[in-house]
């Protein structure tokens, strides 16, 4: 097991379970965005600081890529939806710990929580856009890409011995409950939002679909709202690399999740 996923034992596990769901029954934030609203969305920049996420053959560093994006995104919501607030998890290059990032949301009562990253691979000729929910590991493809997302951790001083992720690991059986506890609640809002963001790519044509996936990602694993991580495209791909790093390419790819977050926000409103 990859040792950024520590261990625990069965007792705290139960332990953790029924406080974990004695705290959901008793949060003022509803689970149930049905008869809801979107006010705050969170943008989270992946990686940043002393944290460059992947690299792109022309050594462009994904933390840069993503907050470029990120800070579209956040223009492209305040300037259409001025009823919605806009939070970032960070605005310039800096470094945030993976835990901190969910607590942005939490704290700020967030009614959406977007990651925002881009995607890497020795193979050079993998290409496209995905968007990821959380859950278990499907297949080792996506196994791999939550792995190197969540390598962050190493960089967080005593990550291991802080307590913020004694209980993360997603290749658990018991897993498997807390995950279903944190997110189920916000599951299908989650994949709601990311086929939309996926049929944008889709439409668009600029970069292959990779479609939805679920992978345990730590950004993801608290967050008390329906919560996406986007992969907008391989900087490890020459042609995936010079449409992320154009200005038309870092336009299109928040216009896509723009337009995700506001086929949402109209959605849960007029119902």
């Amino acid at each position: 097991m990859n040792n950024i996923y520590p261990t625990k034992n069965t007792s705290k596990v139960i332990l953790m379970i029924f406080l974990l769901g004695i705290s959901m029954l008793g949060t003022s934030k509803p689970l149930n965005l049905l008869n809801s609203s979107i006010k705050v969305v969170v943008i989270d920049a992946g990686h940043g600081g002393k944290d460059p996420g992947c690299l792109g053959g022309t050594s462009v560093k994904e933390k840069d890529v993503a907050l470029d994006i990120a800070l579209k995104l956040g223009k492209m919501i305040q300037d259409s939806l001025p009823d919605v607030k806009v939070i970032y998890t960070r605005k310039d290059d800096r470094f945030v710990e993976l835990w901190q990032r969910a607590s942005i949301a939490n704290t700020n009562k967030a009614d959406l929580f977007i990651s925002v990253h881009c995607n890497a691979h020795t193979n050079t000729a993998l290409n496209g856009s995905e968007t990821y929910v959380m859950g278990l590991h499907k297949n080792s493809g996506n196994l791999m890409v939550s792995k190197r997302e969540n390598n962050s951790l190493k960089l967080e001083d005593d990550y291991n011995k802080s307590g913020h992720y004694s209980d993360f690991d997603p290749n658990s059986p018991e897993a498997h409950i807390i995950l279903s506890l944190y997110q189920n609640a916000f599951l299908r809002h989650s994949i709601d939002i990311a086929s939309s963001i996926q049929s944008k790519v889709r439409k668009r044509g600029k970069l292959y679909d990779l479609g939805v996936n679920q992978a345990g990602f730590v950004v993801l694993w608290k967050t008390t709202m329906p919560s996406i991580l986007v992969e907008t495209g391989y900087l490890t791909n020459s042609e995936n690399e010079k449409y992320l790093t154009s200005e038309m390419g870092k336009l299109e790819s928040a216009s896509n999740i723009f337009e995700a977050v506001k086929e949402f926000k109209f959605s849960i409103e007029k119902k």
